[in-house]
């Protein structure tokens, strides 16, 4: 049997396992036993078991664990409440402010949460049912709440890119200050597509009643002081301390750990209850993450040892258009895997197949490693694989009459500014490494 056919079925057969509805870890190890049993033998098994065990020793994934607790205990904390009721208040006066502030907070508490169910579903508690009171359309309101919540995949500290790092062999913290500005360029392309479109649909986002517009500049000031000083003293407990060199992104996740037990017992919302089910839900996002990331890393090295990355790299190498042509392949096949699994399963299984054509593409690996994060954020709102609309359809209040169809329609325009986003990073590709190697420069 040729290798390209091997290579057709190894593919073909994720495919099925994946749309088979059992677990996806047990199926793609599975997918790697069986072709690798028929094509290696019994060393396949201690193939897998080599692999998988490396990926459990990668002392840089030990800070997963410890940003998801940090994430889980800042959800519940009340930090995004005062966030919120500052930003509506300042944002008042502006059509569509509320979304607005919807999306700004969502990129204020990526930079501290890092976990996208919690964004989603914090942004939709808040904010989704004051905006549909108001007269929002239940599209633009959903839609921003997950648009500004699925911004955490990549603003730092992004769970993803925590995994990404180890995964490329590249510095968590080079990764970390790439993805700073592509996180804050999105959010603003976000905040000027819903203002443009209130403008010129001025039903869809009424203005806010006169009573809400009275507020002085003081009371602005004191609002904003409250609500930004909490959540920038947990940005600088981690990202202050990874971008001034104090620490590296494992000790910074600690740092962040305790200081969100800081910020929660300030608000009186942390309860040894609620720190027990903290620690669990930690525990099982987690387990699940390296469940996957054992048999998928096994799987992805029983498909290089028999051969079948050549063919990979023979075939994206043989793309028209050169390297960009390459490129444009790549991406393309991410963008359609997301609407097939999670992000989870998508880098181990692609990461390790497209990074070693990456010299012989000649693209820079922060910048393209960063590529692959802006475009996996669609992932969460394509269906049927789209996370953030099913979190937030399950966490909306049932009394707005919010369906699924109203978040769909909600996310599409911000899919379209996603694209926007990745091909303002292919022309400029500043935006993504001015912040690094300006900092590698300085010495930081």
């Amino acid at each position: 049997m040729s290798i390209e056919l091997i290579t057709l079925i190894f593919f073909a057969s994720i495919i099925i396992a994946i749309m088979s509805g059992f677990p996806i870890a047990i199926t793609l190890g599975a997918v790697g036993l069986i072709i690798g049993y028929f094509t290696m033998g019994v060393p396949v098994f201690e193939l897998m078991y080599q692999r998988g065990f490396i990926i459990a020793l990668n002392y840089p994934l030990l800070c997963l664990p410890l940003f998801v607790l940090m994430g889980i205990i800042l959800a519940d904390s009340g930090v995004a409440d005062g966030m919120y009721n500052a930003l509506s208040v300042i944002l008042g006066r502006l059509r569509g402010g509320l979304a607005v502030t919807t999306v700004l907070l969502g990129a204020m508490l990526a930079a501290c949460l890092g976990v996208i169910t919690a964004a989603v579903s914090t942004l939709t508690i808040l904010a989704v049912k004051p905006m549909v009171n108001r007269g929002y359309s239940k599209s633009l309101a959903t839609g921003a709440a997950c648009a500004g919540g699925v911004l955490g995949i990549l603003i730092p500290p992004s769970v993803m890119i925590i995994i990404l790092g180890p995964l490329a062999d590249i510095s968590v913290g080079k990764l970390f200050m790439g993805a700073f500005v592509p996180g804050f360029m999105l959010a603003g392309l976000y905040s000027v597509y819903i203002i443009i479109r209130s403008f010129l649909q001025p039903h869809i986002a009424p203005g806010a009643p006169p009573e809400e517009l009275g507020a002085s500049f003081l009371t602005k000031i004191k609002l904003l002081g409250k609500g930004v000083v909490p959540p920038f003293l947990i940005i600088m407990s981690v990202l202050g301390v990874i971008f001034l060199g104090i620490a590296p992104p494992t000790e910074a996740a600690a740092t962040g750990v305790v200081a969100a037990i800081i910020l929660a017992t300030a608000y009186r919302r942390l309860s040894w209850l609620k720190f027990k089910k903290s620690l669990l839900e930690a525990l099982r996002v987690t387990s699940f993450s390296l469940c996957i990331a054992f048999f998928s890393i096994g799987m992805v090295g029983v498909f290089l040892r028999i051969g079948c990355g050549f063919v990979v790299r023979d075939l994206v190498l043989a793309a028209p258009g050169g390297r960009w042509g390459a490129f444009a392949i790549i991406m393309f096949v991410f963008f359609i895997l997301g609407f097939l699994m999670s992000w989870l399963p998508i880098l181990f299984i692609m990461v390790p197949i497209v990074m070693p054509i990456l010299p012989e593409l000649g693209f820079d690996e922060v910048w393209f490693a960063i590529m692959i994060c802006v475009n996996l954020q669609m992932a969460f709102m394509t269906p049927p694989m789209a996370q953030a609309i099913f979190v937030c359809r399950g966490t909306v209040p049932k009394e707005l009459g919010v369906e699924t169809s109203d978040i769909i329609r909600g996310v599409f325009p911000f899919v379209g500014l996603i694209i926007i986003g990745l091909v303002l990073c292919v022309i400029f590709p500043q935006i993504i490494l001015w912040l690094p190697n300006t900092l590698v420069r300085t010495g930081w």
